[in-house]
């Protein structure tokens, strides 16, 4: 039996997450603000993508960014304090699963906070985000998340993107045990069949296009336009990850 590249899409609204089912996506990264790197949701979101999964029998579908800033990963206590917060939240509302991430002051993934978020869950599934690209040592980074009870790690193999992380990858994928590996990090179409050449468990993107509805914004509104999911990249992705496959 062939095995199966699920595609992850990263999306800011229902919307998008309609868009992700209805294509064929495994799995979503709710999350706002795809322009600083993602921030965490609004809680009235979580529970509108996950009864939008609920009502498309998807299961597994709903994972939500907790990350309460831009500007990296390491967080005072104010700040871990509202991550606490939010992973108990998001999984109350129905979510299925959390992204999270921390670095310690010297640039270590910080092991000590990803157990405590994992304990936040509570059962949750927890992945992992790209803190560990921004880590000193990304390859050890991801060796010590199978020790946490971390379901899967999202990166770029300590790339700026999954095309020059490639090598990384492939070593990751082989080593990482019972930890999904997933790909992301400027994921384009073409990349999906190297990426699955790797032997990497999952992509991630985020099939972004723009929308102008209602105008511009005006004095205080901040920029022009938003961001959309796009239904024809998202079909894209997940026919590639078939093809990737065979």
């Amino acid at each position: 039996m062939s095995r199966i590249l699920p595609v992850e899409i990263a999306v800011q609204d229902v919307a998008g997450v309609r868009t992700a089912l209805e294509h064929g996506a495994a799995r979503v990264e709710l999350c706002q603000a795809l322009g600083l790197g993602g921030l965490t949701p609004s809680i009235g979101l979580i529970e509108a993508a996950v009864a939008a999964a609920r009502a498309a029998a998807a299961t597994s579908f709903v994972h939500v960014l907790v990350r309460p800033r831009g500007g990296g990963f390491v967080y005072d206590a104010d700040e871990l304090d509202t991550i606490d917060r939010d992973i108990r939240a998001a999984v109350a509302a129905g979510a299925d699963g959390v992204v999270v991430g921390a670095l310690t002051d010297a640039g270590e993934l910080d092991r000590s906070l990803v157990r405590r978020f994992v304990d936040s869950a509570a059962g949750g599934d927890v992945t992992v985000h790209r803190a560990v690209d921004a880590s000193s040592d990304p390859i050890h980074a991801v060796e010590s998340l199978r020790a946490l009870g971390v379901r899967r790690v999202l990166t770029s193999g300590g790339a700026p993107d999954c095309r020059a992380g490639l090598s990384t990858l492939r070593r990751m994928a082989a080593e990482s045990g019972e930890l999904e590996v997933m790909a992301g990090g400027g994921v384009r179409i073409a990349d999906i069949v190297d990426l699955a050449a790797a032997g990497v468990d999952a992509v991630h993107l985020s099939a972004r296009g723009v929308a102008a509805r209602g105008g511009a914004s005006g004095p205080g509104g901040g920029v022009d336009g938003f961001d959309i999911t796009d239904a024809d990249l998202v079909q894209a992705a997940v026919a590639a990850a078939a093809v990737a496959m065979r």
